[in-house]
């Protein structure tokens, strides 16, 4: 029997999709009307429950619940101000999201598959936040991983399933190095639980390790969040995934990957300056470099995912800082928390105002979607309060995340004693990548609500969604104007409620509506408008034949799938593998002749009988065999083979060379084993 140790309803969390999952997927088998009313009932559930769990938290300030005995290390589960904040995010988008589905899937096949695997993916995805220990974590991070593949591959076009190997590849080889990386953390500190493992890492013999393991995890973690370079599935799966999958995979998904990154940084390596630096500098590129595709791109969804890239660098960049300004890092924190929050529900509103158009037209490009939304007033308000949004103006929530993190980088200017130039490099970049997102966000919204249609005739319905999908669009997109409006109601809470969990303790208040914070909006907003006029419109549309403006994409230049890594695992790996193998083949071969040029050479080898003589005697006995059935039993069917002397040296000859072949590939498999023994027992007498 398992033992079960604290408050049960943290297990219900976990619980509830997963048995709803399966009793969902037998439902639809024979109803589907039903089935998709329970999947409604299970996400509406899942959000109350997160609810009250929150409401339980707030009068205990701690919730527990572990099966010690569940498994090889046990089930823990914990409930803080972060895990209870980004629980209840999550259960809010599953519940929009699972809504939406309905009206989304009318006309799509697998549905039943489908629902399957929405639940489980928030089954998993709830056990990441809520895990308390770096096992429980990854096991339940890898099943999200296999579970949300199926999104990407359910419309089962050659696109999807292209993307889906792409996600897969990634998953599984990060899922690998993240396992790596906890086996060795695990060895140098003998604990993986995450209020433990802080003590633990500064007592640690070898601090050298400590690193090495912290850098597996941010590969593995990084790699689930889109961080530069193995940001390679997510401007690839997003768009052939179903929009309310694309609003997870963008919202949520990423930041369990990003929770995976603050957990390491908060309590493995807490305050490390070589830390901050370095998810600093990756998290500058992955927001450059996603700003930039997002900016070439010229499919809705594409760019969306794009966009995610760039703002996940934006939450990065954030973690980075906050490792390097150590005790003083609280806007930071803050900063990192609250662009995580205004993230998600930025991408829940913009992907499903992209699956409201895909839904009626089941068209991407931007050029056969354009003036969609002229006539549309809600669908124009909602996708233009996301836009606004993600662009930073003021009185809209992303504008706070981005002020507190760009007077995060200022302060760690006039703070540091070092590197000061990088800082106010990274400074510029964060001001520029800002200035792009307004500007591929305005090439979004002109294109679909203020340019006309391409094609004069064609006429767009009026009646483009129903009821249940414009109230779960109504409700996010009005909280982005209500917690940038009233930032110290709504943003200051929720800063307040989990900056705990990243050892933050003294809460601050901002004067966000400030000439020094609104001066970074307005260079950002500017250096957004130029871009948008002189690049968008000037160097990234053409004339058609028809004299038409038409948005064009150089994107495909900076695929680094197929312009590096493809390359790489196809051809220089193969051949890199083929001349060390062919190596290792040859060096017998060169001992042997090396002694027989030199110890060996005056050595004579004994004589044995010749293989042909032996050959010789076996083809005359074969032979006198032969001529006596002729003459007895095969009278009147004959042998007509003369000899069998050239046949028996023949058989040799080929029985000889399969004999050697086959010795020479047991020997060569045996070498590389004993190699493979050897290093391991030189890693294992040496470095553990």
């Amino acid at each position: 029997m398992f033992q079960i140790e604290g408050d049960i309803l943290l297990f219900m969390l976990i619980l509830l999709p997963a048995i709803a999952a399966f009793i969902c997927f037998y439902i639809g088998r024979f109803q589907t009307t039903i089935r998709d009313y329970c999947v409604w009932g299970t996400v509406i559930i899942e959000f109350l429950l997160s609810l009250i769990t929150i409401i339980f938290w707030s009068s205990k300030k701690s919730l527990y619940f572990s099966i010690p005995n569940f498994g090889i290390n046990g089930l823990y589960l914990e409930m803080d101000g972060f895990r209870a904040l980004y629980c209840t995010i999550a259960s809010f988008m599953w519940m929009c999201a699972g809504i939406f589905s309905k009206e989304y899937l009318n006309h799509h096949h697998k549905k039943n598959r489908y629902y399957l695997f929405l639940l489980l993916t928030l089954f998993a995805t709830q056990g990441v936040f809520l895990s308390t220990d770096l096992i429980t974590t990854f096991v339940f991070f890898e099943i999200m991983s296999f579970t949300s593949y199926v999104w990407v591959v359910q419309e089962e076009t050659k696109e999807a399933l292209k993307a889906g190997e792409t996600y897969l590849a990634i998953a599984v080889i990060s899922g690998l190095v993240l396992l790596m990386g906890l086996f060795l953390l695990y060895t140098q500190t003998g604990t993986l639980k995450m209020d433990k493992l802080l003590s633990a890492c500064r007592m640690a013999k070898e601090p050298r390790l400590i690193y090495i393991a912290s850098f597996c995890l941010l590969f593995g973690f990084g790699a689930k969040a889109g961080m530069f370079p193995l940001h390679i599935w997510l401007p690839k799966a997003h768009p052939v995934a179903p929009a309310p999958a694309s609003a997870l995979l963008s919202g949520i998904l990423t930041k369990a990957g990003v929770f995976g990154i603050l957990v390491t940084g908060s309590n493995i390596l807490l305050h490390d300056s070589l830390w901050g630096k370095v998810v600093l500098l990756l998290g500058t590129i992955t927001m450059v470099l996603g700003a930039i595709y997002a900016l070439c791109s010229i499919n809705l969804k594409r760019t969306l995912a794009c966009s995610s890239m760039s703002q996940i660098g934006f939450i990065l960049v954030g973690t980075g800082i906050s490792s390097i300004l150590g005790e003083e890092n609280q806007l930071a924190v803050r900063g990192t928390i609250l662009h995580m929050v205004n993230h998600s529900l930025l991408k829940l509103v913009l992907f499903l105002a992209a699956g409201v158009i895909y839904m009626n037209l089941h068209e991407l490009d931007l050029n056969k979607i354009r003036g969609f939304g002229k006539d549309k007033p809600f669908l124009k308000v909602a996708f233009l309060f996301g836009a606004l949004g993600i662009s930073g103006v003021p009185f809209f929530n992303g504008y706070i995340s981005k002020s507190l993190l760009h007077e995060a980088i200022i302060e760690t200017i006039s703070l540091a004693k070092t590197d000061i130039a990088i800082f106010r490099i990274v400074e510029v970049l964060f001001l520029i990548s800002g200035g792009l997102t307004t500007a591929y966000m305005t090439k979004l919204y002109v294109a679909i609500f203020v340019e006309g249609n391409i094609d004069k005739k064609k006429k767009h319905s009026t009646r483009y969604m129903n009821l249940p999908s414009t109230l779960v669009l109504l409700i996010p997109t009005s909280l982005l104007f209500l917690f940038g409006t009233f930032p110290s109601i709504f943003m200051d809470r929720i800063a307040d409620m989990g900056q705990n969990f990243l050892k933050v303790q003294e809460k601050i208040r901002v004067s966000y509506f400030s000439f020094e914070n609104l001066k970074g909006a307005i260079i950002s907003l500017g250096i957004g408008a130029l871009v948008y006029l002189f690049i968008v419109r000037k160097l990234l549309m053409r004339t058609d034949k028809n004299g038409v403006h038409c948005y064009i994409s150089p994107v495909c230049r900076l695929d680094l799938e197929n312009g590096i890594y493809r390359p790489i695992i196809e051809f220089f790996l193969p051949t890199a593998a083929g001349a060390v193998c062919r190596g290792f083949d040859r060096i017998p071969d060169r001992i042997i002749l090396f002694l027989r040029k030199t110890i060996y050479r005056h050595s004579r080898p004994k004589k044995k009988l010749s293989a042909r003589k032996e050959a010789y005697i076996i083809g005359m006995i074969l032979n006198e065999c032969a001529h006596i059935l002729n003459k007895t039993l095969l009278r009147k069917h004959p042998i007509k083979r003369n000899s069998f002397v050239g046949l028996v040296e023949a058989g040799e000859k080929t029985a000889g060379q399969t004999g050697r072949l086959i010795i020479k590939s047991v020997s060569f498999g045996l070498m590389l084993f004993s190699i493979g023994l050897i290093i391991t027992l030189f890693y294992l007498l040496f470095f553990v």
